[in-house]
């Protein structure tokens, strides 16, 4: 499935081979130890959780998104008018695939399929380039003609950070360059984030979810130039983000909020790395250079380990719902040592 060079699938080529609509979420549940969801366990924190609560009392008035507004444009060293609050990452992508009228869309996997599917969905049809051995990203793969132009930083499943630099040699004039960064706070100091750039033609996609365990809250915002922004605004629907979303958001956003995600993003990197060296020396292949809270390997029989993985209870990803992976792929999400040693050992009786 990994060859030596990015492989360009067209628009025919269809979308069913895959299910685009299968993410972590349907992998869990029974009590299953869970390292599918890519959300960091034991969140929202106490403090977060607290104004949260507080929000309740707010609930009868309509949200006013202006002060979460501004707390992200703070945060990002931008304008206002740059910053579109979203529901979740999720909503951003069916708003860009309503607003935009691309001619030729390409989306670089493997990658999170939301942005692919809102695309399909919305009536236009999808090149996709799928990346080579190590996922690294070539921007010569991608056609000199394509206007639209998706993929992530770090990548989802792949956990690879591309240089910021690589991500805007995409732009030029004509083409809309969209960044999933709903990782970047995994990576300490966000080096590669272009949500303090934000050149000509990009657009930055961010989330709460990953990082403070907000999930079910769906918060997100987008980063954009303020014309783009105000057509997806038209797009949106009144009140979209919820008055305790809004909250979060401007809480996230505070010094000391991102002074705890990047000391948790520091730890969390000690971690995937001791777990992808275990892994490594049992002889599977995992992706290097690994940067988010995940990790992608290749596992001979993927899905029967995985099934056999659901009896013992655990739960972890299945990578052939990725463009660009197959059935010899597994993502499995970092936790904690104790809980990652516990699944090692399991692995360890399954000879793995």
């Amino acid at each position: 499935m990994i060859g030596h060079r990015p492989v360009i699938a067209g628009p025919d080529d269809g979308p069913d081979e895959v299910d685009l609509r299968h993410h972590g979420d349907a992998e869990v549940g029974g009590g299953l130890a869970d390292f599918a969801v890519n959300v960091r366990t034991g969140m929202p924190p106490a403090w977060l959780a607290d104004r949260l609560r507080a929000s309740v009392a707010d609930l009868a008035g309509y949200p006013d998104p202006r002060p979460a507004r501004r707390a992200v444009a703070r945060r990002h060293g931008r304008a206002a008018e740059e910053v579109l609050l979203t529901a979740g990452a999720a909503e951003a992508f069916v708003l860009l695939a309503r607003v935009l009228t691309p001619r030729k869309a390409v989306v670089v996997h493997p990658q999170f399929t939301e942005p692919e599917a809102a695309l399909r969905s919305a009536g236009h049809a999808v090149e996709r380039v799928v990346l080579a051995k190590d996922f690294t990203l070539d921007p010569a793969a991608v056609p000199d003609d394509a206007d639209l132009v998706v993929i992530g930083n770090p990548t989802n499943p792949t956990s690879v950070l591309h240089p910021a630099a690589a991500i805007t040699a995409l732009s030029r004039p004509g083409r809309t360059v969209v960044v999933d960064e709903a990782f970047m706070d995994c990576v300490p100091g966000e080096p590669e984030t272009l949500a303090t750039r934000l050149p000509a033609g990009i657009v930055v996609i961010r989330s709460l979810t990953k990082t403070w365990g907000l999930a079910g809250l769906r918060a997100g915002y987008l980063l954009a130039d303020p014309y783009l922004v105000s057509r997806l605004a038209d797009a949106q629907p009144l009140w979209a983000v919820s008055t305790p979303a809004l909250v979060a958001i401007e809480a996230c956003c505070e010094p000391a909020a991102i002074a705890e995600a990047r000391a948790w993003a520091a730890d969390l990197a000690a971690e995937r790395d001791r777990l992808a060296g275990e892994l490594t020396t049992r002889g599977l292949y995992v992706v290097p250079e690994a940067r988010a809270s995940f990790l992608c390997l290749r596992v001979p029989d993927a899905l029967g380990i995985r099934a056999l993985l659901r009896q013992r209870g655990y739960a972890v990803r299945r990578g052939d719902t990725f463009p660009g992976l197959g059935t010899d792929w597994l993502r499995i999400a970092v936790r904690d040592r104790a809980s990652n040693d516990a699944l090692l050992e399991v692995l360890g009786e399954l000879g793995i």
